[in-house]
C-alpha cells in the first residue's frame, strides 16, 4: 500500500540479483544494467448493489535488468538457472538470450563488395548470351540488410529483418546495378 515500501522492496530484490549475478554466476558488475523503475497504481473494481467504484488496492512496482556480454555461454546458463532467486523469494520472470553479431559493420563492406561484383558478373552473362555486351556502370543502389535465421522462413522486410533470437545467423543484401549496354 506504501510506495516507499514497494520501492525498498524492490530495491532489496535488485540487490539479490545483482549478488546472485557477481558472485554465484561470475559476471562482471559493469556487464549488468538495472532499467527505471515502473509504478503503477493497482485498482480493485468493487460492487455494492448497482454501484460500482475502483479502489486502490496497493502499487506494483517493476524493473527489468539486462546483461550484456560476449560471453553466450555463461549468459545462456544464467538465463536457466536464475530462477532459483524464487526460491529467495525474488519475483522474477527470465528471458531467453538475445543474438547480436557485432562486427556487423565490417560485414556490410565484404557482402557490399560481393554482391556488387555477382551482380555484374550476372549482368555481363545476360547481355552476353542476347548478344551484346555490358557498358560503363550508369548507377548503383543498396537494398536493406536482412539477418535472419538460418534455414528459416522468416519474411523479409522493406525495413530489413533483424533476427535476434536465433544465435546463427544467415544475413543477406541486394545490390541493383544499371549498366549501359553496347
Amino acid at each position: 500500500m506504501s510506495l516507499k515500501d514497494a520501492y525498498r522492496d524492490l530495491r532489496a530484490d535488485a540487490e539479490i540479483i545483482k549478488r546472485y549475478l557477481i558472485d554465484k554466476e561470475g559476471l562482471k558488475e559493469n556487464t549488468i544494467v538495472f532499467s527505471s523503475v515502473a509504478i503503477n497504481k493497482e485498482f480493485e473494481t468493487q460492487k455494492n448493489g448497482t454501484e460500482t467504484r475502483q479502489v486502490f488496492s496497493g502499487y506494483n512496482l517493476s524493473q527489468s535488468v539486462n546483461i550484456e556480454s560476449k560471453e553466450v555461454e555463461k549468459i545462456e546458463g544464467v538465463s536457466r538457472r536464475i530462477t532459483e532467486l524464487i526460491d529467495a523469494g525474488v519475483e522474477l520472470y527470465s528471458q531467453a538470450p538475445r543474438y547480436y553479431y557485432t562486427k556487423l559493420a565490417d560485414l556490410k563492406i565484404e557482402m557490399l563488395a560481393s554482391a556488387a561484383k555477382d551482380a555484374q558478373l550476372r549482368a555481363q552473362k545476360v547481355v552476353e548470351n542476347a548478344g551484346g555486351k555490358i557498358g560503363h556502370l550508369q548507377s548503383a543502389e543498396m537494398g536493406v540488410f536482412q539477418i535472419t535465421a538460418p534455414n528459416s522462413t522468416e519474411e523479409y522486410s522493406w525495413g530489413g529483418a533483424l533476427n535476434s533470437a536465433s544465435k546463427k545467423k544467415t544475413a543477406s543484401i541486394t545490390v541493383k546495378l544499371e549498366y549501359q549496354i553496347e
